[in-house]
C-alpha cells in the first residue's frame, strides 16, 4: 500500500499565544510557522507526492501549498473535511490556561476516550472520521498511483496523534503519550496484515529514501536492515 506522510500545520499565531483555537477563521502561521513549512517542505521535495490532502483550514493550506510549491510536478490537490480540527465548542477561543481549571480538562488528559466537548464534539468521534478519511484517501491513491506511492495529508495535531494511535493499535485513551509538533512529519504504511508506524513526530532529515522504501509486507525478524538510498537494492541504510 502506499506510504501517508501525517503533516502537521506549522506554528500559528493561536499557538504562540496559547490560545485553543479550534476551527476558528483567519488563524494563519506565524513567521516562524512559515519557516517551519518551508523546512517541511524541503525535507519531503525529493519525494514525488501523489496527492496532497489538506484541513481546509487555512493553516493548513498555508502548509500544503509550501510542500505544492516545492514539488517538481505538480500532485493533485484535495480539500478533506474529515481530517480538520476537532470541534472543541464552547472550549474554542479560550486560553489553555484557563482550560486547564476546567473539569473536563482532566478528562481528556487521563481519559480522551470519554471526553465530549461543550457544543462541540468527542475526540472519538474525531478520530473515527479521521482515521475513515486517511484509509479511504489512501485506498484511492493506491487505485490511482500503486503501491509505491507516497502522499500527504496536512493536518492538526490532535487529528494526526489519533490516527497515529489508531495505526500503532493504542486505545484511544494512551493517545496524549504521542507527541506531535507543528510542521511535524510522522509517516505511516497501511499494509496487507497491518500498518507500518515508520516514524512519528520528526521536524529534520531528507526524506528521498520513501522512493525506495520497501512494500509493507511480513515484519522482519530481527529488525532487518532498515532503508537504503533510492534504488539500492541491498536495502542497507546508507553508510
Amino acid at each position: 500500500m502506499p506510504t501517508v506522510l501525517l503533516v502537521r500545520h506549522g506554528r500559528t499565531t493561536a499557538n504562540a499565544g496559547g490560545v485553543l483555537a479550534g476551527r476558528a477563521a483567519g488563524v494563519r502561521l506565524d513567521t516562524v510557522g512559515r519557516d517551519q513549512a518551508a523546512r517541511a517542505a524541503e525535507r519531503v521535495a525529493g519525494v514525488p507526492l501523489a496527492r496532497v490532502v489538506t484541513s481546509p483550514l487555512e493553516r493548513c493550506r498555508q502548509t500544503a501549498r509550501a510542500l505544492l510549491d516545492r514539488q517538481a510536478a505538480t500532485p493533485g490537490s484535495v480539500t478533506e473535511h474529515g481530517i480538520t480540527e476537532c470541534d472543541y465548542g464552547r472550549w474554542q477561543g479560550r486560553a489553555l490556561q484557563d482550560l486547564a481549571k476546567e473539569a473536563l480538562w482532566s478528562v481528556v488528559q487521563t481519559q480522551p476516550s470519554a471526553a465530549a466537548f461543550p457544543g462541540g464534539e468527542s475526540l472519538a468521534a474525531m478520530q473515527a472520521r479521521s482515521v475513515a478519511a486517511v484509509r479511504r484517501h489512501d485506498a484511492e491513491v493506491a487505485e490511482r498511483h500503486g503501491a509505491d506511492a507516497v502522499w500527504a495529508a496536512v493536518s492538526h495535531g490532535d487529528v494526526i496523534k489519533s490516527v497515529v494511535a489508531d495505526a500503532l493499535g493504542m486505545h484511544l485513551d494512551l493517545f496524549q503519550r504521542i507527541v506531535v509538533g507543528p510542521a511535524s512529519i510522522s509517516i505511516v504504511r497501511y499494509g496487507p496484515h497491518r500498518p507500518d508506524v515508520m516514524a512519528v513526530n520528526t521536524d529534520a532529515g531528507d526524506l528521498s529514501w520513501l522512493g525506495g522504501a520497501a512494500p509493507a509486507g511480513d515484519a522482519p525478524v530481527g529488525g532487518g536492515a532498515g532503508h537504503g538510498r533510492p534504488g539500492d537494492p541491498s536495502g542497507a541504510p546508507p553508510s
